[in-house]
This record gives structure tokens, C-alpha cells and sequence, in this order.
């Protein structure tokens, strides 16, 4: 029988974690706005898989896969300064062309922004140690790794919370796209590129002051 109690806790967990404005976010509004609203919606299911691969390790208990989470998490949190600072730098730079009718259904393309926004969450332990900490304050939810179908049932209401989230975006933001033209795309591109740039730098500055601490 459902849990429609932990369904809905799964929900709200995945649109808490996706909600926050960070580089995936961007990236779905950038892409909206130039590609349309399926192919925002598609950018940020990478971002969907990553958060639900991090509530799965929460909730079924993988303690070997947390470990080397938090074993390698300076290691990963340099990675992906490093990825944020160098997605950020090409976002500034590119020139990009506005067509309204263009879309890009190349799976290719496709497959490199799912990797994109999929591999900007797995690299981020902090998501993973919130998921944790969420799992192990909210009611019902911490002993979700003595039953498994418990556990899979919070995984996939995790997963579909954030994929909510990400529909609800790239729908609003493709109300604005028949407004768009070359200059406003510049305009996006530059902000996006500069704080995807702000992001990785608060990133690795917060690394290098947890050695000099």
C-alpha cells in the first residue's frame, strides 16, 4: 500500500533541494530561453538523477558510498569549483544565435547537458550530507533503509519533487522566450556566465580557507 505521508515528504524534499538558485538552475534558464521548454526541462533531469542517486545512498543506508563521499568530498568540491569556473567562462564567451524556431534535438547535445548538470550535482557532497540530514530529522524517513520498498518509495518521490521543479521552470521561463533576440540572449549568457564563475569561486575559496583553518 502507498505511503501518500512519505510520497508527499519525498516531493517536498526534491523541490527543497532543487528549488535553490545555483548553476543548474542557470543553466535550465539559459537554455529555455535559446532551445525551448522541453529542452530545459531535459537539462535539469541530469540534475534529477544526481539527487536522486544521493537519496537513495540516504535512504537505503549505504554507508561504504558515504564514507568515500565524505573521504573525497575536498577532492570533489575542487572538481567542481574547477568545472564551475571553466562552464562559466565558456557560457561568457560563447555568441550565440537566436532562431524561435530552432530546437535542438540532437541526442548528443543532449546527452552533454544531462552529463553537465547530472555531474555539477554529484560532485556536490553538501547535497548528499543535506540529504542525510533531512532523512535523519524527518519523521518516518530515517529508518527508510530497514525496509526497501519504503526506501525506494522516497527515492522516487524524491526524484519526481525535483523533476516538478524543473518542469515548473522551464515552463515559466519559456512564457518570456518569444521575447528573446540576440541581444537579450548576450545579456543572459554574460549573467549566467558570471555568476556560474562567482559560484566556482566560493567553492574553491571555501576549500582553501578549510586548509588555512
Amino acid at each position: 500500500m502507498i505511503d501518500f505521508g512519505l510520497v508527499a515528504n519525498g516531493i517536498a524534499i526534491g523541490l527543497a533541494v532543487a528549488a535553490p538558485i545555483g548553476p543548474v538552475n542557470l543553466i535550465v534558464i539559459r537554455r529555455t530561453l535559446r532551445y525551448g521548454q522541453l529542452n530545459g526541462f531535459l537539462s535539469g533531469a541530469g540534475a534529477a538523477t544526481g539527487d536522486a542517486i544521493f537519496a537513495a545512498i540516504a535512504a537505503f543506508g549505504l554507508t561504504a558510498a558515504i564514507e568515500l563521499v565524505i573521504r573525497f568530498e575536498t577532492a570533489l568540491q575542487i572538481v567542481g569549483g574547477l568545472f564551475l569556473l571553466a562552464l562559466g567562462l565558456r557560457t561568457w564567451f560563447v555568441k550565440p544565435h537566436f532562431d524561435d524556431t530552432a530546437e535542438e534535438n540532437l541526442s548528443g547535445a543532449m546527452a552533454a547537458v544531462f552529463a553537465t548538470t547530472f555531474f555539477l550535482t554529484i560532485t556536490n557532497p553538501a547535497t548528499m550530507l543535506g540529504f542525510i540530514a533531512i532523512f535523519g530529522g524527518v519523521a518516518g524517513l530515517a529508518d527508510a533503509g530497514e525496509d526497501y520498498a519504503h526506501a525506494a518509495t522516497i527515492v522516487i518521490a524524491v526524484m519526481a519533487g525535483s523533476a516538478l521543479w524543473w518542469a515548473g521552470l522551464s515552463g515559466f521561463v519559456s512564457l518570456f522566450r518569444q521575447k528573446m533576440n540576440d541581444r537579450l540572449l548576450g545579456i543572459v549568457n554574460r549573467v549566467s556566465g558570471a555568476l556560474i564563475i562567482i559560484f566556482g569561486a566560493v567553492v574553491l575559496v571555501r576549500v582553501a580557507c578549510s586548509f588555512l583553518l
